[in-house]
C-alpha cells in the first residue's frame, strides 16, 4: 500500500548545467553541506550553491547558483568525485586515475615534495566513513586496481597520497565500500566480507557481476547494502549476517541508498521505496533516465543524464497522520515504533508518540476492535475523558473538559460512529464499561476520578449491569446532583439509597427504600429489600433513625424488624442501645417485646429480676389469653405453656409469688403452681399438686430431680422421702375418693414404685420404719435387694480402705529408721535431756521435744 514519503524536486536544471550542449551528460555527483559538484562525460566539474526555499504553504524547493567550472584537461569523462571538507580537496577519478582537486578553485593540487598527489590504474574507490586513523586532517580511501586482485588502503593528505595496506583477494573486485577495518567487497562471482586488519573474510552470496551492475553501500556502522540475484536488497553486516529482512525490489537496479525508515532504489525507469520496517513497497516515482542516486549526510541526491534532483523525505509525523486518516493503523504504529527506536529522543517528542498512539486507538474503537484500542489507549496514556465524551451526558454537569485540539478522531458521539447501529452502540458502552471498570483505581483516573466513577454509575444504571452496587457499596467519587436524576430515570432506587448513603444521607435513603417496599416506588433489584433495611437499622450509627424508622419495620414483620435491637453489634461507632429503653419503646408491640426478651433473658443471659419476670408476665398472659378463647386452640396452648413452664424451672430471678399470686384461681395452672412453689421451696405444697390433684406420679419424682439439681444428696434424699411420706400418707381428710382421681391403692403402688425405681436415693433403714407392717416384701424385693447389695457393698469397700491404710502404714513403719531416744541424749534445739519418749523427728533424724518445734513455729510464723 503507498504513502507518500518523500518528494522529487528539481535542484540543478538541464539550462543551468550545460545550456544549449546537447551531448552533454552527468557521470558524477558530490554535495557537501550547500555544495554541489557535478562530473560531466567532457571532463569538466561544475560547482553549484544549492540554497533550500520554504513557500508560505510550507513546500519546499531549492534554488541553485553555479559559482564554477573547471575542465580537468583529460579529455574523458569525470568518473568519481569525492569531497574531504577537512582538506578542503576534492578526490577525483578520471581515466582511471585519482587525483585531488582543491574545493573552492577546482585547480588540481600539485604533488608535494617527496610524494604523489595521483594515483594510476584505478577502477574506483570509496572514503571510509568510519575511519581508523585518528588524524583529523587526513582522509582514508580503499581503491581497486585494474590491474591487480587487490584492495589498496590509502592515506589522503592536503598534497599527498600515501599507501598503508593492500590485500589481495580471490578475484578481482568491481565494487568497494569501506567501514573502519571491513571492506565490503563485490568480486566477479560473489560479495565478500574482508577485514584487511586481520585477514579473515568472509564470503556473502554468489552474484554474476557481468550482467547485472553490484551495489555495495554502507548505510550504518559495520552494516552494508548490496544487490543480491532475484531483485532483492539484502543487508549483512561486518560478521557476515543479515539482521533485518531483505526488501524486493527491481531487477535492473542501478543505485541505492538509505534513508530510514526507507530503502530507497533507482533503476531506469523509477524510484522504489521500500520500508525497513515492514519491507513493504510504499512509494513508486517516476524517474526516467536515472543514473546516479547518493545520500549525502541525510539529502538523497539522483541525477538523470541531465539534470540533478532532490528526493526530500516528507515529516515522519505527517506520514503516520496521512497512514491514520487512511484508516492504516498497523503500519502507522510500525512507523512510528521505527522511528522511535532510531531518531534522537528530542527529535521525537515533537512527533508526539503518544497522541498518535491515541489516534491508533479510536480509529480501532471505530472498527470495534476492542482489545487492540484498549492497548492503544493504555500505551498512549489517554485521557479517559475523550472516550468519555463520546457518550452524550455522561460526564457531569461539573466537569472543566474540553476534547483534544487538533481532535483525536472524527466522531461527533457514538451514534456518529455507529451510524445509527444500535448494537454496535451498545457494543462500544460494553467496551467503555469494561475500560472504565479498569481504570478507575489506577493512575489513569488521577485528577478525573469524579468524573470517571459518575461515567460509570452512569452506564451501569443504563444497561442495568451487576457491577452498580459493587461501584456504590465500594470507595468512589460519583457525583450525587449529577447520579440522582440518572438512577431516578432508569429506577434504581436501592442503588440511589446506597449512593445517599455513601455520601452522609442515611435517612434519605431510608425513605427512598421504605416507599419501594411500601409500593410507592417500583425497582426489584433486591426482593429482601425490608430485611435488608432491618439489617441497615441494625448497624446504624444514628440512634435517632433507629428510633425513628423501628416503629414502621416493627409494623411490617415484628418477628424480623426486632432484629434491629437483638442483632445490633456494638462497637465505637455504634452506640449501644439501653435494654431499658428498647423495652419501654416495644411496649405498644407486644409481640416484638416478648422477642427481644427472650433475647434478653435466654440468649444474652442478662441477670435481671425486672427481665426475667416481665417475660414470665408476658408468657403467662399469653397462656391465660389461650385459656379465654372459644374454642380453646390445643396446640398453641400446649407450646405457650411449654414455654412458661421451662422459664419457670430454669430461670431464678423472677418473682415467684407475684406469679403464683396471678395464676392461683386457675386450676389449668397446677404444674405451673408446683413449680413455683418448688422455686419457693414449699415443696410440700408442691407435692400435694401433683400426687392429689394432679395424680401425675411421673411429674412428682421428675419435680424431685429438678428441685434437687443444684444441691447435695441429702436434700435431694430429704424430698424423696417427702414425696414417699405423701404417698404413704393417703388421700388428704375431707377428699374423697373419687374427687382424688383413685383409691390409696394408687398411692401405694406409686410408692412401692418409687422405691424400686430410686433405692440407692433412700435411707433404707428409715424407709422400714415408714412402711405399713402389712406390705408384703415381696413387693420391696427390689429395693430391698438393692438396698442389701448396697449396705455390704459400704461395708467391704471400708473394709478395704480400712486395710489399705492399715498396710500403708505398716510399709511407713517399716521404711522409716529407728530412731533411739534417751535420758543421756539432748534436744538439737533446747538442748535439754528427754525426760518422756514422745518426741518430733527432724529432717536427717535428729529427734527435738514435742514443745519445742510448736515453739519454733509459732516464732516463724509471727
Amino acid at each position: 500500500m503507498s504513502v507518500k514519503a518523500f518528494e522529487l524536486v528539481p535542484a540543478v536544471e538541464r539550462d543551468l548545467l550545460m545550456g544549449d550542449k546537447a551531448r552533454i551528460n552527468i557521470e558524477c555527483i558530490e554535495c557537501c553541506g550547500k555544495h554541489l559538484y557535478v562530473g560531466t562525460n567532457d571532463c569538466f566539474i561544475h560547482h553549484f550553491l544549492l540554497d533550500e526555499v520554504t513557500s508560505s504553504k510550507g513546500k519546499l524547493s531549492y534554488s541553485a547558483q553555479k559559482l564554477l567550472h573547471k575542465y580537468l584537461g583529460l579529455k574523458k569523462p569525470v568518473a568519481e568525485l569525492r569531497a574531504a571538507s577537512a582538506l578542503e580537496r576534492l578526490i577525483v577519478l578520471c581515466d582511471g586515475i585519482v587525483f585531488l582537486v582543491d574545493m573552492v578553485t577546482l585547480e588540481t593540487v600539485p604533488s608535494a615534495a617527496g610524494g604523489g598527489a595521483k594515483i594510476r590504474g584505478v577502477t574506483a574507490f570509496c572514503i571510509n566513513e568510519n575511519p581508523v586513523n585518528g588524524d583529523p586532517f587526513c582522509v582514508e580511501m580503499g581503491v581497486l586496481s585494474s590491474k591487480r586482485r587487490t584492495v589498496q588502503i590509502y592515506m589522503v593528505y592536503e598534497d599527498r597520497v600515501q599507501l598503508v595496506k593492500e590485500v589481495t583477494t580471490p578475484e578481482q573486485p568491481c565494487a568497494v565500500s569501506v567501514d573502519g577495518y571491513f571492506l565490503c567487497l563485490a568480486l566477479v562471482t560473489q560479495y565478500m566480507i574482508l577485514n584487511y586488519n586481520t585477514g579473515v573474510s568472509q564470503d556473502l552470496f554468489p552474484y554474476n557481476s557481468e550482467e547485472k551492475r553490484p551495489i555495495v553501500k554502507r548505510i550504518g556502522r559495520e552494516e552494508f547494502l548490496l544487490a543480491a540475484p532475484g531483485g532483492l536488497g539484502m543487508f549483512a553486516n561486518a560478521e557476515g549476517v543479515s539482521q533485518r529482512a531483505p526488501v524486493n525490489w527491481s531487477e535492473n537496479v542501478v543505485g541505492a541508498t538509505v534513508c530510514f525508515p526507507y530503502v530507497v532504489a533507482l533503476d531506469e525507469s523509477f524510484i522504489t521505496i521500500h520500508s525497513m520496517l515492514d519491507q513493504q513497497l510504499k512509494q513508486t516515482l517516476s524517474f526516467r533516465d536515472g543514473h546516479i542516486l547518493q545520500d549525502f549526510e541525510g539529502k538523497v541526491i539522483l541525477a538523470s543524464t541531465k539534470a540533478v534532483y532532490v528526493l526530500v523525505p516528507l515529516p515522519l509525523e505527517r506520514q503516520i497522520q496521512d497512514l491514520l486518516a487512511s484508516h492504516r493503523v498497523e503500519e502507522a504504529l510500525t512507523l512510528t515504533e521505527g522511528a522511535q527506536r532510531n531518531i534522537p529522543k528530542d527529535k521525537f517528542q515533537v512527533m508526539l508518540h503518544k497522541r498518535i498512539l491515541q489516534q491508533a486507538g479510536f480509529i480501532q474503537f471505530g472498527q470495534l476492535q476492542f482489545q487492540e484500542a484498549k492497548e492503544h489507549f493504555r500505551k498512549g496514556q489517554l485521557d479517559v475523558r475523550e472516550l468519555i465524551s463520546l457518550c452524550p451526558l455522561l460526564l457531569p454537569a461539573s466537569s472543566s473538559f474540553t476534547r483534544c485540539h487538533p481532535p483525536l478522531h472524527e466522531f461527533a458521539d457514538l451514534n456518529h460512529l455507529a451510524q445509527g447501529d444500535q448494537e454496535k452502540v451498545l457494543r462500544c458502552k460494553k467496551f467503555l464499561i469494561s475500560y472504565l471498570g479498569e481504570v478507575r483505581s489506577t493512575e489513569v483516573a488521577n485528577g478525573c476520578k469524579e468524573d470517571v466513577d459518575t461515567a460509570l454509575l452512569k452506564l451501569y444504571a443504563e444497561q442495568d449491569h451487576e457491577s452498580l452496587l459493587d461501584l456504590l457499596a465500594s470507595d468512589n467519587a460519583c457525583l450525587l446532583a449529577d447520579s440522582v436524576p440518572w438512577l431516578e430515570k432508569y429506577r434504581k432506587y436501592f442503588a440511589l439509597g446506597l449512593l445517599y448513603h455513601y455520601n452522609g444521607q442515611d435517612s434519605a435513603a431510608l425513605q427512598l427504600w421504605i416507599r419501594v417496599v411500601n409500593g410507592d416506588l417500583q425497582d426489584s433489584t433486591r426482593s429482601d429489600l425490608y430485611e435488608y433495611i432491618v439489617d441497615f437499622l441494625c448497624s446504624c450509627s444514628n440512634v435517632d433513625l433507629v428510633w425513628k424508622y423501628a416503629d414502621w419495620a416493627l409494623q411490617k414483620d415484628h418477628t424480623i424488624g426486632v432484629h434491629i435491637f437483638t442483632k445490633r453489634p456494638v462497637g465505637k461507632d455504634r452506640p449501644e442501645l439501653k435494654p431499658d429503653d428498647v423495652v419501654t419503646y416495644l411496649g405498644k408491640h407486644s409481640q416484638a417485646l416478648v422477642l427481644y426478651l427472650e433475647h434478653l433473658v435466654l440468649e444474652r443471659k442478662i441477670q435481671k429480676e425486672k427481665f426475667h419476670t416481665h417475660l414470665a408476665v408476658l408468657y403467662l398472659e399469653r397462656v391465660l389469653s389461650l385459656l379465654s378463647q372459644s374454642p380453646t386452640d390445643e396446640e398453641q396452648l400446649t407450646r405457650a405453656r411449654e414455654r412458661l413452664q421451662a422459664l419457670l424451672r430454669e430461670s431464678n430471678l423472677y418473682r415467684a409469688q407475684f406469679l403464683l399470686g396471678k395464676m392461683e384461681k386457675y386450676e389449668q395452672l397446677l404444674l405451673e403452681r408446683a413449680t413455683l412453689y418448688g422455686k419457693l421451696e414449699e415443696h410440700d405444697k408442691a407435692l400435694h399438686i401433683l400426687v392429689h390433684k394432679l395424680r401425675d406420679f411421673s411429674s412428682a419424682e421428675a419435680f424431685c430431680l429438678w428441685a434437687a439439681s443444684s444441691r447435695d444428696s441429702a436434700y435431694q434424699q430429704q424430698l424423696f422421702h417427702l414425696l414417699l411420706g405423701v404417698y404413704l400418707d393417703g388421700n388428704p381428710p375431707g377428699e374423697s375418693q373419687k374427687a382424688a382421681g383413685g383409691g390409696s391403692g394408687d398411692l401405694e403402688m406409686a410408692a412401692v414404685d418409687l422405691l424400686n425405681r430410686h433405692g440407692e436415693v433412700f435411707d433404707a433403714v428409715r424407709v422400714l420404719r415408714m412402711l405399713p407392717e402389712g406390705w408384703s416384701l415381696q413387693l420391696l424385693r427390689p429395693f430391698l435387694g438393692r438396698a442389701v447389695r448396697a449396705s455390704m457393698h459400704a461395708c467391704r469397700t471400708s473394709q478395704i480402705a480400712r486395710g489399705l491404710a492399715q498396710s500403708e502404714n505398716l510399709q511407713l513403719l517399716h521404711d522409716r529408721k529407728p530412731i533411739f531416744v534417751s535420758e543421756k541424749k539432748g534436744c538439737h534445739l533446747c538442748h535439754n535431756t528427754f525426760s518422756e519418749p514422745d518426741v518430733v523427728c527432724l529432717p536427717g533424724g535428729v529427734p527435738v521435744h514435742t514443745h519445742c518445734i510448736i515453739c519454733c513455729s509459732i516464732t516463724f510464723s509471727n
